[in-house]
């Protein structure tokens, strides 16, 4: 390990073989606390490479708990976070408005690091039991389209790690890494970044994949529509710059789509909205992102036809239907 900090301390990056090993070797344990702030403390201070991200994702995959969804068509619907702008629960709100629609969503999350409440806060807020028996996951997909891989319970390696990000308090690599070791490997993924130079290392990675995908990213620095501003949404079938306008909304303020301080707060708001009883800026947040969402599984719809179905979702009372058949 010590080899490996000098090297990066003199500002070289680390090949795919040796991200690969380091994190390897800090997920069995083999390294202390103060290698592993160091180590995380560089890449707060420059970007990653595509080779360090792939080595890193790769390590992960390898030490996590696999769970086989692939007797359904899933999709992920999750930001890296990091963003540092304290939104409700946008994508955990627009997984449910999918599987409100019909669609099956395996979601990985986790607590929140450098927000107060992430999708993991909320959900176990309101009474959700986390799980990592493929049978229960299995059963909640065919009944409600929605399962939660609560990111502790498939990466344990990622223990040795938790406690110092939860120190450091600011986002770190593994925001990045996140959207990209789901346990169950979904067919279909929406991501939203936090800048544009993690939304090129995710195109290219992903380009690789047989993936169908959309990443999202919020010039003013949201890892999800936030409607404040322009957008890019970067897919199999290129890339787009977009105004809320282009898609049937309107610009509003970053006051609009704040979750509150407490995870109570964040959790009010989830509710409200499934119930439809929310603000409009909320509800058009959400169905902005359901629309793109729906757009991955359906790519031959436009997006008004996605925000019609969007939207059914949450005025039926469909959406709300699946949180509640997880709750039982």
């Amino acid at each position: 390990m010590k080899q490996l900090l000098n090297k990066l301390f003199e500002h070289q990056t680390l090949s795919e073989q040796d991200a690969y090993s380091v994190l390897t070797r800090i997920g069995k344990g083999d390294c202390n606390h103060s290698q592993i702030a160091a180590f995380l403390t560089v890449y707060l201070m420059r970007n990653i490479s595509v080779a360090e991200l792939t080595g890193f994702r790769n390590a992960l995959l390898d030490l996590c708990l696999k769970v086989d969804l692939s007797d359904f068509n899933t999709i992920d619907v999750c930001g890296t976070g990091g963003d540092g702008k304290d939104t409700f629960n946008i994508s955990t709100l627009s997984a449910f408005v999918i599987a409100g629609a019909g669609y099956k969503v395996a979601k990985h999350g986790n607590y929140g690091v450098s927000s107060s409440c992430g999708s993991s806060n909320v959900l176990e807020h309101l009474g959700y039991k986390f799980t990592n028996d493929q049978s229960i996951l299995k059963s909640q997909l065919d009944e409600a389209n929605f399962c939660m891989m609560h990111a502790p319970l498939f990466h344990p390696a990622m223990k040795n790690v938790g406690p110092i990000r939860k120190e450091l308090g600011m986002k770190t690599f593994f925001n990045m890494l996140g959207p990209l070791v789901n346990p169950s490997n979904p067919q279909n993924q929406l991501v939203g970044v936090f800048n544009l130079e993690i939304a090129r290392i995710y195109n290219y990675l992903l380009q690789s994949s047989d993936k169908k995908y959309t990443i999202l990213h919020s010039l003013d620095g949201y890892d999800e529509i936030s409607l404040t501003g322009k957008f890019k949404a970067i897919s199999n079938n290129g890339e787009t710059l977009l105004s809320p306008e282009d898609i049937g909304f309107k610009t509003q303020k970053q006051a609009d789509i704040f979750g509150g301080d407490t995870v109570k707060d964040a959790s009010k708001i989830f509710i409200n909205v499934l119930n439809n009883e929310c603000t409009a800026e909320q509800k058009n947040a959400v169905l902005a992102n359901s629309s793109f969402a729906i757009q991955c599984f359906e790519p031959t719809k436009n997006l008004a036809e996605c925000k019609s179905i969007a939207q059914e979702s949450i005025e039926s009372g469909r959406a709300l239907k699946c949180l509640k058949r997880i709750m039982s």
